[in-house]
């Protein structure tokens, strides 16, 4: 049995990984995401914490490649600030950031819960501006004048969304979800400068880069790729991609593992036979 075993077409391996990896997304039905860290709880309590009407500022800073793990963040922190009646103004500093900004405002309509939110009321994508620093230090004078229009080229002053918000004096909390190196722009300017309260997201790789800026108070929270995304779904009890992302690659990691178990097994159960002959 052993030595059929590790005879095996290596072309059954690949199918079971892909069966491991797959079958989540096709059933729907995610594992628990486990403890939540501390720094994923930061942003979900500062957000808990705002008031009916208090406005979010959500910055989309990244692109398609990066999407597996900040699109889930955008999705769940928007949902977050929406059931709590907070306004959340939408806007990029990356050129593919609008239509990504675009895809989280209508996917989080599609919910049942949200259907009643109006685009210019309760949330609004401001678009797309070039220039980091500038655009940055020109927010936190005056937002209207940084976007003059949204993505849809309405008057961003025009829009009720906007009343009674300024710069970042009148905002609650800036979430910056970020894949490279630009998110130090948000930290030396909006909070460095204008003492915004910031969070951040960010892909894995990157975590690390940022957590000194949380023991030093100048980020609330910092949510680490798919597992705080995932976090975050289980906080505001609404699983969804990166949950079911967790769970894929828990359960292709788990069929790895036996299979590394299984031929070593077999490998040293017919080493053993062999030399018995």
């Amino acid at each position: 049995m052993w030595q059929r075993m590790l005879a095996i077409d290596r072309r059954w391996i690949f199918l079971a990984i892909g069966v491991a990896v797959v079958t989540p997304f096709l059933l729907r039905k995610p594992m628990p995401a486990g403890s939540v860290n501390a720094r994923t709880q930061g942003v979900y309590d500062t957000i808990e914490k705002a008031k009916p009407g208090d406005v979010i500022i959500l910055a989309i800073d990244y692109g398609p490649a990066s999407m597996p793990e900040l699109q889930p963040m955008a999705l769940a922190i928007t949902r977050h600030a929406l059931r709590k009646n907070l306004r959340v103004i939408g806007m990029t500093l990356n050129p593919q950031g609008t239509i990504l900004t675009d895809d989280v405002f209508a996917r989080v309509k599609k919910d049942p819960e949200f259907a009643a939110k109006q685009d210019g009321t309760d949330f609004v994508n401001l678009g797309f501006k070039p220039g980091f620093n500038l655009v940055v230090l020109q927010m936190g004078e005056d937002i209207a004048k940084a976007f003059p229009t949204d993505a849809k080229g309405r008057p961003t002053r025009s829009l009720p969304i906007m009343r009674g918000v300024t710069n970042f004096r009148n905002v609650h909390l800036t979430v910056a979800l970020e894949s490279s190196t630009g998110a130090g722009v948000w930290i030396l300017f909006a909070h460095g400068r204008f003492q915004a309260k910031l969070a951040m997201g960010v892909t894995a790789v990157m975590a690390a880069d940022y957590y000194p800026y949380l023991s030093t108070g100048q980020l609330v929270g910092l949510i680490n790729g798919m597992k705080g995304a995932a976090e975050y779904e289980a906080l505001i009890h609404h699983p969804d991609n990166a949950m079911l992302g967790m769970t894929s690659q828990s359960i292709a990691s788990a069929a790895i593992v036996l299979f590394v178990i299984l031929g070593n097994i077999g490998y040293f159960v017919t080493r053993r036979q062999t030399r018995g002959r």
